[in-house]
């Protein structure tokens, strides 16, 4: 920043050096924003390594670090229904190099299930996008009695049947607390540090059934190593067509979704985050990513839905329509 010629008067040299100093700070962000990546970003996964969230943004993260220039660091940090992970990015510094791929279990159900909960996800994160979508699938482990989800409700009523899920708070326990809700029964949750866990538990017959992401599923599905008995969407999932829909099998309000998205600490300059926004929206017109997406069951946003201020919407509402079942079930810490 030039200084004033010391040639001119007093006041004018006051007047002009406040003007080049607001000029400067309007302009910082800019600055930052036109040099950002200068160096690797760190994408914090609140999950285990393996499942679908961390799937994702490997997926993600490798096309977005070409685009920007700079290489992408995956930081799985598991525990607390993935609140430890999301805490610590909401409490990083604003400027766009850690980042969280969160999900409705940390930018959601987190709300109800926490009573102190260290970050609020409606005002300590700047919502970049919402990645991709996918169905919960049903699975019983392999020589389990029931082939049908009128059996297994009617098995539940009359035996210990026990559920795993990747912690409390997470899309596979909120759908474990919805069906116990609609069939009336009480079947033990047995939650894990992440899917994967829990998908190897039920693997190894040491729980009954899980509600798992389709991503992480269909493989095991397709083996013949687990019996998938519904998915949680109106249509039946493209990567396992023969498993019929909640309502196909006799419980149409069985209806759960899970996202995953991107996000940043609260006050992240809008030009980082539209820079961000921009990588992921490239990488959704990358083809090798739409097919292995197509392949794993995950749903792409259309582009309606592809902008900050839908993700701001989205984890709102869910907030909302979550909050009231986690009390009603005393699922609260």
């Amino acid at each position: 920043m030039a200084r004033p010629p010391r040639t001119m008067p007093l006041q004018a040299r006051v007047t002009m050096t406040l003007f080049a100093l607001m000029a400067f700070f309007l302009h910082a962000p800019d600055s930052q924003a036109q040099e950002y990546p200068a160096r690797p970003i760190t994408m914090v996964v609140p999950f285990a390594a393996g499942g679908p969230t961390d799937i994702l943004a490997r997926l993600f993260s490798q096309s977005m670090s070409q685009t920007l220039g700079q290489g992408i660091v995956i930081d799985d940090v598991t525990g607390a229904g993935g609140s430890i992970g999301a805490t610590r990015v909401a409490r990083a510094s604003p400027d766009g190099y850690t980042l969280v791929m969160g999900n409705l279990g940390t930018h959601a159900a987190a709300v109800g299930i926490y009573k102190d909960l260290p970050y609020d996800p409606r005002k300590d994160f700047e919502p970049i996008m919402l990645v991709a979508s996918t169905p919960m699938v049903l699975d019983l482990r392999a020589d389990f009695p029931a082939k049908s989800l009128a059996e297994l409700t009617a098995y539940a009523k009359t035996h210990s049947v026990t559920a795993g899920s990747a912690g409390i708070g997470s899309i596979s326990h909120l759908t474990y607390l919805l069906y116990n809700k609609l069939a009336g029964t009480r079947i033990l949750h047995v939650p894990y540090r992440g899917l994967s866990e829990a998908l190897n538990a039920l693997l190894a017959g040491q729980i009954d059934m899980i509600f798992d992401q389709v991503v992480t599923s269909t493989p095991y599905i397709s083996a013949g190593k687990v019996i998938p008995l519904a998915v949680t969407t109106p249509t039946r999932a493209p990567s396992i067509p023969e498993v019929p829909t909640s309502a196909e099998a006799g419980m149409p309000d069985l209806q759960t979704t899970a996202w995953t998205a991107l996000f940043a600490p609260k006050g992240t300059p809008k030009p980082i985050i539209a820079k961000l926004n921009a990588a992921v929206d490239k990488a959704m017109h990358d083809p090798v990513i739409v097919e292995r997406c197509m392949q794993i069951g995950a749903d792409l946003p259309p582009d309606d839905r592809r902008t900050p201020q839908y993700l701001g919407q989205l984890v709102s509402a869910e907030v909302d329509k979550w909050t009231p079942l986690i009390k009603e079930a005393g699922a609260g810490q």
